[in-house]
Parts: C-alpha cells; sequence; structure tokens
C-alpha cells in the first residue's frame, strides 16, 4: 500500500469514532498535494447538512486522537469539511443512494471519441457501473476507466 493511501486509511481508522459519536458520516478521507503543500482532509456528512460548527467540533478532536498518534512524516494542513452538492461517489453506500438518479462520470482516456457520459445510474459493483444514457442506451464502463462519478446535477 503506498503512503498516500496508507495515511488516508489510518487516519479513517482514528476518525470514524469520532464522527459516528456525534451522528454523522463519514464521506472520504483523502491525502493530497496541491500546489506543493500536503492537505489531509476529511468530508462529514449528516441528514440536513454539515454545518461550520459541525466541523469544528470534529476538527477539535480529530487533532487532539492525531497529535498523540503522529503518524505522518510531512508537513502538511488537517481540513473537515462537507463533501458538497457535487461529491464524488466513491464507497458502495454512495452507489446504491443514486440508483435511479442522474450521474455523470469522467473516464482517464477517450471511449467512443468521449471522455464524458451522463446517465442514471441503473447498477454497480467492484468492477463496472451502468448508466442508461439520455437516448435510453446502456452503458457499461468499467470502474477502473473512470476518473471521476459524481451525482449529476443541472443549474
Amino acid at each position: 500500500m503506498a503512503k498516500k493511501e496508507t495515511y488516508e486509511a489510518k487516519a479513517e481508522e482514528m476518525l470514524l469514532p469520532i464522527v459516528e459519536s456525534h451522528g454523522f458520516e463519514l464521506v472520504d478521507v483523502e491525502y493530497v498535494k496541491e500546489g506543493g503543500t500536503w492537505y489531509l482532509r476529511a468530508y462529514i456528512d449528516k441528514p440536513g447538512g454539515i454545518t461550520i460548527d459541525d466541523c469544528e467540533l470534529v476538527s477539535r478532536a480529530f487533532s487532539d486522537v492525531i497529535d498523540q498518534n503522529d503518524f505522518i512524516e510531512d508537513s502538511y494542513i488537517m481540513e473537515v469539511s462537507s463533501p458538497g452538492l457535487l461529491r464524488p461517489l466513491k464507497k458502495d453506500k454512495d452507489f446504491y443512494r443514486y440508483l435511479e438518479k442522474p450521474i455523470e462520470m469522467r473516464t482517464y482516456k477517450m471511449i467512443d471519441k468521449k471522455k464524458e457520459f451522463m446517465g442514471v445510474l441503473k447498477a454497480y459493483n467492484k468492477e463496472q457501473i451502468t448508466i442508461e444514457e439520455p437516448d435510453g442506451a446502456l452503458r457499461v464502463l468499467q470502474r477502473n476507466e473512470l476518473a471521476l462519478v459524481r451525482p449529476y446535477v443541472e443549474f
């Protein structure tokens, strides 16, 4: 397991009891480098949406725990936030929540001369995602071909 995945898994393990003790859902944890700075981000949610106070509550508790179990070698910035309206679908529970709802997907490489696909989520498993495209056709894409899957929202 790469350093990034190790850090994310360990942070998730420490965060989960904190988040669940407040009745929140831990949506995702990511360790990413942006503009030369490392970020450890936790995304939390709850029915009705997450507030700034909720983020602060989890951030303070997690900060105490991570300070006691300092396992990240690099310097980094820790953030706790809402996943937002267009949060990526990553876990089975995310896909289950969006069955029969519109999603958009972006692939790493061109497939049928395009990289963006939109349709209603019909099925998913560990290897594939099936959508019904606007013309009624079913399209099956391999999960390892997908750079991004998220809800489709028309503005």
